[in-house]
């Protein structure tokens, strides 16, 4: 063993394992009453959207999801997929969204091949995925997304729980736990299937991280570039 392999080891001082989970915590922390979610009149602060997931996060955990358990979402642009890329990895399960134009027959394989222990849903999908559930040879956990501005004429009840009287089942005090190794599962996504059965790309919290903050440069480089060429006149 040489010099720089000696008291040199990991330690609380000098390694932190990447992880998104730390951009929710430090917003909230810095901009706890900034506006954080916008759609149609729902609003939520950052303050309110981490009470939110963290109350989320513990009804999960109620229910005995845990580490590795892998948590699909099938949902469209709305409060709630946002509010799941946060609750899931807090209890160190794995965040798997899934398309929502897929058919019956898909969603069904991808349900089974990530061995998802909760599904949570928008009811206006309710028809290709019960037509899922009744080929899938397992109970899941299946939780309602009821959205309120959405076409009630095209929503129709899927399981027992809705997402809202859930997350309430939680406990806003919940001490979760960021990943102790950053190349722990974070996400799991999946090609459309189009050649064969779909394939399963797994992120880890360290690759998910580095994605986000690399695409945010690449975000603010534009907006600037934008700001640089509208102080330009043509005359």
């Amino acid at each position: 063993m040489n010099h720089y392999e000696t008291n040199l080891d990991k330690n609380r001082a000098n390694y932190v394992p990447l992880t998104p989970l730390t951009f929710l915590k430090r917003a909230t922390e810095i901009y706890p009453n900034y506006e954080a979610i916008i759609y149609e009149n729902r609003k939520y602060t950052w303050a309110e959207v981490y009470k939110r997931t963290v109350k989320f996060a513990s009804a999960l955990s109620k229910i005995g999801i845990k580490k590795g358990d892998t948590v699909s979402f099938l949902a469209f642009n709305t409060p709630e997929i946002f509010e799941g890329h946060y609750s899931v990895p807090m209890i160190g399960a794995v965040l798997n969204t899934i398309n929502i134009r897929l058919d019956a027959n898909t969603i069904t394989y991808i349900l089974k091949h990530s061995d998802a222990k909760v599904l949570v849903v928008d009811r206006q999908l309710h028809i290709e995925v019960k037509k899922a559930l009744k080929n899938l040879d397992k109970k899941i956990t299946i939780i309602d997304i009821d959205d309120k501005y959405a076409d009630q004429s095209k929503s129709e009840k899927i399981g027992e729980l809705e997402y809202e009287s859930f997350l309430n089942t939680g406990d806003e005090n919940f001490d979760w736990q960021m990943p102790e190794d950053e190349w722990q599962a974070i996400s799991l996504s999946y090609t459309s299937g189009t050649t064969g059965n779909p394939k399963g790309v797994v992120y880890h919290h360290r690759g998910a991280y580095l994605m986000s903050t690399g695409s945010s440069e690449k975000i603010i480089k534009k907006q600037e570039n934008v700001t640089k060429k509208k102080n330009y006149r043509i005359i």
